[in-house]
């Protein structure tokens, strides 16, 4: 198991204000713990159902060989559009914002739910012309647009899968999963406005889409009105066929247990698996949790900073929020385009009140403005923070809760995965006391905890595996087309454990400390063992990011004759003062101890990341190798896939680097 060795002694308990009228009491914990059954069918019940169900939950465990089956709220059914649209124009709402949004070039729309109750019919509409029908697969490579989001839910009301692909992925990578799901349409744009420039899609999608025998439609919807080659016979623009289809449409009930999207891991180790969520267990917890750890008002204004296409934003920009009925900002571009203050201008110019983003973005905003915000920036509509993606540092935690929080909101870290469908451990605002860098506790009606390799609870400050102990409504169902690939990924390790009969297991690290908070340490496979001590790589890159000369931090163990493996530490430097190598290892052994000191530092422009923000350590221990190799004479092996990359440029630039470092230990 890895060491946990980092500590933090800071709490920030629960603000009076938000106890007083959270959505969500220090009672749900006891009430799901006495009952999680019946706590998810009152969740539940916040939904509108066309009939109700008779049986609230199925597990088949993994038992022997067997593949698990979980099955939620069997024999009800619902559409999960009309829940995130039709109902709240039932109800009289209709002329509520849904979405802001604002394109990266200044365009902006404000869409109600009347408004997006017409567009999404519009859409279903044309869906059933071209020829889908409930169960099939439709592909959607688009960036953050209106269009985006109606194409989704249009794909829910009429009962297709939906996949959403970031609209930056390559051809490979979009090919993959249309290959993969079988899908028959393709859903992208003749281009898309990114860091300033117009860039044309449409040639990437038809190598994607090029002589696959399930395709019939690539739906083109214009966006930077470029030319682009074109199909005649499959391809079709959106504004001939969506903008003129019949207003109206009658949404049918699926089974709850009916897909309603497949969605991708990222790809950072081996061939990116595709994990169905269906529509009754996923809606309910997607819609409860947000509505519970962001204490959703109905006059929040609710930002999550993610790409639609990343698991974030299917339940934190379109399920959640939309079901529980808030309005929303949805941007288009980079953080950093036409300056860096974009962000700041988009906060104050609609009055965002919930702000969600991923630590990467922080640690970028803690580089370019330093200690402060620039000044001119009303941020004081924002009553709440969330991050989301990797373990926030807790520097980065505290400079975002300073400067972003007036030193008052909380600050809500969620950990959670596409496997899961929603958060599973993050702090409730009017209950739990707030410490930096940890996760908190599950949610209510969550078994998640960390255990040994027998399957027994780790004691506090020990390390382990983080495991969840019980089923929970939006778990993924299986891996489209590989069942087995979902057992062996998910619940082999743990199978027959415990009074549900497996364990599923996230993949990560963690710790527990004594007021049984949890602490990811990384991913199980992102550890560096040193003389048989084996290290957390968040918990070094966490001490190196607390040191004001560093923006970010990647750390990977690399080939040692004699310790086995060393520390190499890439990092990008923070433009407050230039960086020492030497003062960094110093920091290091003084927050965890002399073992964890880095036996090389390399200081890079950059870090390649996942879409979701997730460092690709992978990625560097194989650079550093590459170059070990080049200079040794010998043939670098091949770095694998690289296709989920939101930054590929980044590795070209860290090779660069390590061709001409004279690497120093000191």
């Amino acid at each position: 198991m890895t060491e946990a060795r980092l500590q933090e002694t800071r709490t920030y308990p629960a603000r009076a204000g938000f106890a007083a009228t959270a959505n969500v009491t220090a009672e749900a914990y006891a009430r799901a713990a006495s009952d999680p059954t019946l706590f998810w069918e009152q969740a539940a019940e916040r939904l509108d159902w066309a009939e109700p169900w008779h049986t609230a939950h199925e597990w088949d465990p993994p038992a022997g060989d067997a593949v698990p089956a979980a099955r939620w709220f069997v024999g009800g059914r619902l559409n999960v559009a009309y829940n995130c649209v039709d109902r709240h124009v039932d109800a009289g709402r209709g002329d509520r914002v849904a979405l802001y949004f604002e394109g990266e070039p200044g365009d902006r729309v404000a869409v109600t739910y009347s408004d997006l109750q017409d567009r999404v019919s519009r859409a279903a509409n044309a869906l059933i012309a071209l020829g889908i029908r409930p169960g099939d697969r439709v592909v959607i490579y688009l960036p953050v647009l209106i269009e985006t989001v109606v194409i989704t839910l249009a794909c829910a009301r009429i009962g297709a899968v939906h996949s959403l692909v970031f609209g930056g992925f390559s051809a490979e990578a979009v090919r993959f999963r249309l290959a993969d799901t079988g899908a028959t349409l393709l859903v992208t744009s003749d281009g898309q406005f990114r860091r300033g420039a117009a860039t044309e899609v449409k040639s990437t999608a038809d190598i994607a889409a090029a002589d696959l025998p399930d395709l019939e439609h690539v739906l083109v919807l214009r966006r930077t009105g470029q030319d682009v080659p074109w199909t005649e016979g499959r391809d079709v623009w959106w504004h001939d066929v969506v903008d003129t289809a019949s207003s109206r449409h009658e949404p049918q009930a699926f089974d709850a247990e009916h897909p309603l999207f497949i969605i991708y891991t990222s790809g950072t180790t081996g061939k990116p698996k595709g994990l169905v969520h269906t529509s009754g267990g996923y809606l309910t917890q997607a819609s409860w949790a947000h509505w519970a750890h962001f204490d959703a008002k109905p006059d929040d204004v609710h930002w999550c900073t993610a790409d639609l296409a990343w698991v974030t934003a299917h339940t934190y920009e379109i399920y959640g929020p939309l079901s529980n009925g808030l309005t929303q900002v949805i941007y288009e571009g980079t953080p950093d385009t036409p300056d860096r203050e974009r962000h700041l201008e988009i906060i104050e110019r609609y009055g965002v009140t919930v702000y969600y983003t991923a630590p990467t973005l922080i640690r970028t905003f803690m580089t370019w403005f330093g200690a402060e915000l620039p000044t001119g920036h009303d941020l004081s509509t924002l009553r709440l923070l969330g991050t989301v993606g990797e373990a926030i540092n807790p520097e980065a935690w505290i400079w975002f809760r300073r400067n972003f929080g007036r030193d008052e909101l909380p600050v809500i870290d969620t950990w959670w995965q596409s496997e899961t469908g929603a958060a599973m451990i993050a702090p409730l605002p009017g209950v739990t006391t707030l410490k930096p860098g940890s996760a908190s506790v599950p949610l209510p009606g969550i078994d998640a905890t960390v255990v040994d390799a027998n399957g027994d609870e780790v004691a506090p400050g020990r390390s382990g595996t983080l495991v969840v102990r019980r089923p929970w409504p939006g778990m993924a169902r299986t891996v489209w087309g590989d069942p087995q690939r979902y057992r062996d990924a998910y619940w082999s390790a743990y199978a027959g454990h415990g009074e549900h009969g497996g364990y599923y297991v996230a993949g990560d690290g963690a710790t527990r400390d004594a007021d049984g908070h949890i602490w990811i340490l990384g991913r199980l496979d992102d550890v560096v063992n040193v003389s048989g001590h084996r290290l957390s790589t968040i918990e070094i890159e966490s001490a190196l990011v607390a040191h004001d000369t560093v923006g970010e931090a990647g750390t990977a163990g690399v080939a040692d004759p004699v310790t086995g493996q060393a520390v190499v530490a890439f990092v990008t430097a923070s433009g407050r003062a230039e960086v020492s190598t030497s003062q960094l290892r110093r920091q290091v052994a003084t927050a965890i101890g002399p073992v964890a000191k880095p036996r090389h530092i390399v200081v890079v422009p950059d870090l390649p990341k996942t879409r979701s923000g997730k460092i690709m350590r992978r990625l560097l221990a194989q650079l550093w190798e590459a170059e070990q190799d080049r200079r040794a004479g010998r043939t670098p092996a091949p770095l694998g896939d690289t296709t989920s990359l939101q930054n590929p440029w980044a590795v070209d630039d860290i090779a660069a680097v390590l061709e001409t470092a004279e690497l120093r230990t000191s």
